[in-house]
């Protein structure tokens, strides 16, 4: 089942990302809508998997997590096998908040948020090394946070003709 992303579930969406914790009057008085319509789409964006869940925004600096890693990982192999046995390992992980499949010079890109030096080296020899078929690791250290964000660009889909919007 397809949906469709008219401008006023898009606003919806954009609103949602600002800030999930609006009630539905406030969503609907926000992007325009009454609440029965606009309690309905927010119902079809979930059920599209379009809005997939709400998480709470927290400070990794209050909870003492101050060192943020990414971490670049090559594989002596790029087999099926290797891949996976690389991926489980780090599925395991708390600390690292995201992992991608990368292609260039590393197999993988991680970012690791952590609390200091010390206890990254306990993950770097502890955990990464261990993994079977791990041929080298690269650690860069983010100094300061830029910018960061979590809301999705919604732009380019209001640059297309409606019908092209499924």
């Amino acid at each position: 089942m397809e949906i469709t992303l008219d401008e006023a579930s898009l606003r919806i969406v954009d609103a949602l990302q600002e800030n999930a914790e609006l009630s539905n009057a406030e969503l609907a008085e926000r992007v325009g809508l009454s609440s029965s319509p606009c309690w309905r789409r927010v119902a079809e964006l979930k059920q599209h998997g379009v809005l997939r869940g709400s998480v709470a925004l927290v400070d990794p600096l209050k909870l003492g997590l101050t060192v943020n890693v990414f971490v670049h990982v090559s594989l002596k192999q790029q087999d099926k096998a290797s891949l996976e046995r690389f991926t489980q390992a780090i599925s395991r992980r708390p600390e690292v908040m995201e992992c991608y499949l990368m292609s260039g010079e590393a197999d993988f890109m991680l970012r690791v948020v952590i609390e200091d030096l010390a206890k990254y080296q306990t993950l770097l020899l502890e955990c990464l090394t261990q993994i079977p078929g791990v041929a080298s690791i690269r650690s860069s250290f983010a100094l300061n946070q830029v910018k960061y964000t979590t809301a999705l660009p919604t732009g380019h889909l209001r640059e297309v003709p409606p019908k092209a919007r499924r």
